[in-house]
């Protein structure tokens, strides 16, 4: 028998009315250009409908996804006036699906030009050449074959993607910056993109006409350096199940990787890593009760994470809910913990229950 009860006990609160206001942050770093958003990755993980949808209140009109099915369901939620990006481009078992939908790919090589040309899409395309990420993108040496294929085809938009973005001063970025100057003159009637969330940081230069912040939208702002600030997009708590007190000497968790180095208060909340809470903040992360910080004491385990909540005092009590994620723990803290990124944090929590709340703020 079918339930409406969540099946897990954590909970992702996501605050659209931060998301809209980082989305303000970037219109207003874009000037008299504009501000896309990034939703691929179900909106890195908070919810790519609820965010487009509110995006679209605050004035948003392009959208960028990673694969066609994320671009379909977008649609879905979005109707016909939006323009959708998806960034992987085109195959050979979904070419034929852009054109009904009215969305664009993004072609990344001449075989996925040859593709499209070949589908004979009538909806137009976007080209993203490789400046020196050497990931996706048009090698430079095959930028004039592209421009002499595309030349009966309606390229709205050129992009590109900064490699070292997240260090303003990398010598790199510059570098990319002429090359993809020099290429984006051989289409002079489309739009231009190079920047997403920590280019737009790196100064008007980099700006051109459209903007693609992703990491920005949901509260970090991509740069190595902390400023500046934006809003908590993500919170996440979960339960305290039970409590214990345990005497020095006492082991916790499996492989007894910690040891109590005296009396303290443990409670074990409903969160691990089938949640997408990352296993390698064992030992490193925190929670936080009634302002009191939880360290996280052994193993984070499948369903289950341990903490010291004795500074919590009274507050500690079963049913509890303890902030793992969130405005008293930055996304920052969480990441440097799991020693990896912001996006890896958010991305893995997609599975979680969520709660969208300011969705008219």
């Amino acid at each position: 028998m079918m339930s409406d009860r969540p099946r897990r006990l954590a909970r992702l609160t996501v605050d659209l009315s931060a998301v809209r206001a980082n989305w303000r942050t970037f219109a207003d770093l874009a000037g008299d250009g504009e501000a896309g958003a990034v939703v691929k990755a179900d909106g890195y993980g908070c919810g790519a409908r609820d965010v487009a949808q509110a995006l679209v209140l605050e004035g948003a009109r392009t959208f960028f996804v990673a694969t066609l099915a994320e671009a379909l369901d977008l649609r879905e939620a979005l109707g016909d006036a939006h323009a959708i990006y998806v960034l992987n481009g085109p195959t050979d078992a979904d070419v034929g699906a852009f054109a009904p939908a009215r969305l664009f790919p993004v072609l990344n090589s001449l075989e996925q030009i040859g593709l499209w040309k070949a589908a004979g899409a009538a909806t137009a395309a976007a080209l993203h050449v490789d400046t020196g990420m050497n990931r996706l993108g048009l090698p430079p040496a095959d930028v004039a074959a592209a421009r002499d294929a595309l030349a009966r085809v309606d390229v709205p938009l050129v992009m590109s993607h900064l490699a070292c973005a997240s260090d303003p001063g990398h010598t790199l970025n510059e570098t990319q910056r002429a090359r993809f100057a020099n290429v984006a003159q051989l289409f002079p009637g489309s739009r231009r993109s190079l920047a997403a969330t920590a280019g737009a940081f790196c100064g008007e230069a980099y700006r051109f006409g459209l903007l693609r912040p992703g990491i920005g939208l949901y509260g970090d702002n991509g740069l190595d350096d902390a400023a500046p600030a934006l809003a908590v997009v993500a919170t996440l708590d979960a339960p305290i199940l039970q409590l214990r007190d345990v005497q020095a000497g006492d082991t916790v968790g499996y492989g007894a990787s910690f040891t109590a180095p005296g009396a303290m208060t443990t409670a074990t909340i409903a969160l691990g890593y089938a949640d997408g809470y990352l296993r390698a903040a064992s030992g490193r992360g925190y929670g936080v009760l009634a302002g009191a910080k939880c360290p996280i004491l052994g193993r984070v385990s499948m369903d289950l994470i341990t903490l010291d909540v004795t500074a919590a005092g009274g507050a500690a009590a079963i049913g509890a809910r303890v902030e793992m994620l969130g405005a008293n723990v930055p996304l920052r803290d969480v990441a440097a913990a799991a020693r990896t990124a912001t996006y890896e944090v958010l991305t893995n929590l997609s599975g979680v229950a969520r709660h969208h709340v300011g969705a008219a703020g």
